[in-house]
């Protein structure tokens, strides 16, 4: 069993190989922590920063066995991974951050909105779906449009889409695979926002400036924080993200996504028990960034300031758009993350860039 804080030679355990798990291995090593991926992905691009890589599925006893013995804690990149796993690691004595119970929620749709709305963040009205007779129903209630999506996997606007009307809900159903759902009343926002947040294992809560979303395609195109919020708008989401992680019990960063309402409320959309992509632009703006803060938190060391140094654009790469590294490379105010994948791909998220400049006063 592992005593807190961790001090540095210690071995940080992530599960996932992508690019979050890359850049935590980067800030680990800053602190003097080793770091060992598993992953079932070969060549993945956090293997090539990370002291060691078990190449095996992610609940495979085997692997587990040997992360186990190399990791004195284990964290995760993304909120997909087996709960066999997470059960796996703690019979063998090994404690994950975040806890199991932030996995199971964040893994349901519905399960995760019946959460949210218990520990006072309120979200969309919102129906479990079984069948499209279940839909026509729903949409009785929730009007239409609505938004259809499964309550497992999906992301980056993968396994999801609009019913248009009633007549449109077998369709619909259809197009989801006949998959369990979540159909969600329509959200008349201004913007979308995100609060990226984080508690230690004193109980401790940070949560950063702010951030100003743009999706295309369902896809996060961009994020502009700090973002132009009031007061009372900033206060809101940092209340609403000390509900949802000290409900949880959480220990390390968690991404909360949040639409404002014409009136001023916010609601949320979904949370991400991980680093978030709404969080890259901490790596230049902030005094200590948003993976270094994670790793803080799961090693037991004090939560860092979260003070903003400058205004940041965080612009994801899609697929060939990395190509352009030449010239993004010449920009004086561009800091540039380049992931290390292969081959780019049409939506693969291949790098992002940081363009900075001064707060205003």
């Amino acid at each position: 069993m592992s005593i807190f804080p961790l001090p540095p030679g210690s071995t940080i355990g992530v599960l996932g190989g992508g690019q979050l798990g890359r850049m935590l291995a980067m800030a680990a090593a800053r602190l003097g922590f080793d770091t060992v991926i598993l992953t079932p992905e070969a060549g993945a691009c956090a293997s090539r920063v990370a002291a060691r890589t078990i190449a095996a599925a992610y609940d495979d006893p085997e692997g587990l066995d040997t992360l186990a013995q190399f990791a004195d804690v284990v964290t995760f990149e993304f909120e997909n991974v087996p709960a066999a796993a997470v059960e796996g690691l703690a019979a063998l004595g090994v404690e994950t951050a975040p806890g199991p119970l932030a996995l199971a929620i964040a893994q349901d749709r519905v399960d995760e909105k019946i959460f949210l709305n218990a520990s006072g963040a309120p979200t969309v009205d919102f129906a479990a779906i079984d069948s499209a007779e279940d839909i026509l129903a729903a949409l009785d209630r929730l009007g239409a449009p609505a938004l259809l999506k499964t309550r497992r996997e999906g992301y980056d606007g993968k396994g999801q889409t609009w019913v248009e009307s009633h007549a449109d809900a077998a369709a619909a159903f259809e197009r989801i695979g006949r998959a369990p759902a979540i159909l969600e009343a329509r959200a008349d926002f201004v913007r979308e926002l995100s609060v990226i947040a984080a508690r230690g294992r004193d109980g401790d809560i940070v949560a950063y400036p702010l951030g100003e979303n743009h999706h295309e395609g369902g896809v996060l195109r961009r994020t502009s924080a700090p973002a132009e919020v009031s007061a009372a708008l900033t206060a809101q989401a940092q209340t609403i993200a000390a509900r949802i992680l000290t409900k949880l019990d959480y220990v390390g960063v968690i991404g909360i996504e949040l639409f404002e309402l014409k009136d001023g409320q916010l609601l949320v959309n979904e949370i991400a028990p991980r680093v978030h992509n709404t969080g890259h632009w901490t790596l230049d703006g902030c005094e200590v960034d948003q993976f270094e803060q994670h790793i803080r938190a799961v090693a037991g060391w004090p939560l860092g300031p979260v003070t903003p140094l400058a205004h940041v654009e965080m612009e994801n790469l899609l697929g060939s758009e990395i190509e352009a590294w030449p010239t993004l490379a010449r920009e004086a105010q561009a800091r540039v993350w380049f992931y290390g994948k292969g081959r780019p791909r049409p939506g693969r998220k291949m790098g992002h860039v940081n363009r900075l400049r001064p707060l205003k006063d």
